[in-house]
């Protein structure tokens, strides 16, 4: 069934390319050629998704996607700008008037915009819904072993869920980190999957061409391994590859680190659980306030955020009350202080549990397992 979409942009040669390319893709669409006429149309002919150019001449980009959000016939419609001007201050206050997506008009516009329509909608509600929990690990400053604590936590539920499947996928950019961790050195990666057609990438193919590291008891679909392989990164097909993921698997962990974009927003916001790791040192906890206060406006629900208070860096820094009254929040788990034994089992491609069975760190390790668990299914419910 064909989508509905309106195009709005006052260049009739640009509003005609991009309906003709729609057009090609089977959906209907509706052109306006300002803000005004954009708003009728919008709010008469109920697209499902808008693409509009927020430089338009009778109403600025930012008003018009503020009616539109603060109207009850518009407000859930998926908004994506798409313009020539690339001020990064013009794509914020896009971004935070309203506009779910914000594409440079360049060669590879039609592409990022053909992604955004399947994320927003086709991607969007029930699809996401369908096949295995996502997971996803992610922090506000790189050093606090969100690498680390997403293969450990994995091996860990795996321990406890033994007849389910899991996968671990690294998007973690430029260059990946679970690979070095469980000790992967084969080439199927991020990057040339990506690089294969949508025909390929089926559940099937997961199931059967990923490896398996045993020690660690989940399949590994690894991240990029140099920076410039990275650069070579099809990102419109990431959604493809997780939900062909989310097929193959009834768990599908992954890692973004602190590479939060516009790419990785929309598995955050359609995780089945959001663990973040938050440091102890007080340059690392206005950032993760910082973080927390993005996703809430991004509508990610507080219930579906797992936070663990990792003491990476040593012993001092401050305490979990004191993170918990500065960030808002409850901290769901607290590490202590791991010494080097967490590096050390790191650098043997070992789980910590296995290098370390007698550390009282192990005891923490499961309990947080077992309680992800028990937050993925209320929240699932």
């Amino acid at each position: 069934m064909p989508n509905k979409i309106l195009v709005v942009d006052a260049d009739g040669a640009s509003r005609n390319f991009i309906a003709q390319k729609l057009l090609g893709q089977n959906h209907e669409v509706l052109q306006a050629g300002s803000g005004k006429e954009g708003l009728i149309f919008a709010w008469r002919d109920h697209p499902e998704l808008i693409i509009a150019d927020p430089t338009m001449t009778d109403l600025k980009g930012e008003e018009f996607a503020n009616k539109l959000k603060q109207d009850s016939r518009t407000s859930q419609v998926p908004l994506v700008a798409l313009s020539s001007d690339s001020n990064p201050e013009r794509i914020k206050s896009c971004l935070e008037a309203g506009f779910n997506e914000y594409i440079t008009k360049s060669g590879q516009a039609v592409p990022m915009l053909t992604d955004a329509i399947r994320r927003l909608l086709v991607l969007n509600g029930d699809a996401m819904k369908q096949g295995g929990k996502l997971i996803v690990f992610l922090s506000a400053k790189g050093g606090t072993g969100t690498s680390s604590f997403c293969a450990n936590l994995a091996m860990n539920i795996a321990g406890k869920q033994p007849d389910a499947k899991l996968v671990v996928a690294d998007l973690v950019l430029p260059i990946g980190s679970i690979a070095p961790i469980v000790g992967y050195e084969g080439s199927v990666n991020i990057v040339n999957v990506a690089d294969m057609s949508h025909d390929v990438t089926s559940p099937d193919f997961f199931r059967n061409h990923l490896p398996e590291m045993r020690n660690w008891k989940f399949s590994l679909l690894a991240g990029s391994p140099d920076p410039e392989l990275s650069n070579q990164l099809k990102v419109e097909r990431i959604w493809d590859i997780v939900t062909s993921l989310k097929m193959a698997y009834d768990y599908v962990f992954i890692d973004i680190g602190r590479s939060l974009s516009r790419i990785t927003l929309p598995l955050i916001q359609h995780a089945d659980l959001v663990v973040l790791l938050i440091g102890t040192d007080t340059s690392t906890l206005p950032l993760s306030k910082t973080l927390l206060d993005y996703l809430k406006n991004k509508g990610v629900q507080s219930e579906s955020i797992y936070s663990i208070l990792n003491r990476a860096a040593g012993l001092e820094g401050l305490s979990k009350a004191d993170a918990e009254k500065m960030l808002e929040i409850k901290i769901n788990a607290s590490v202590p202080y791991l010494s080097t034994n967490l590096a050390f089992a790191n650098t043997h491609h070992q789980p910590f549990t296995l290098k370390f069975p007698n550390d009282t760190a192990v005891l923490i390790f499961q309990e947080t397992a077992r309680e992800m668990l028990a937050a993925m299914e209320k929240v699932h419910a």
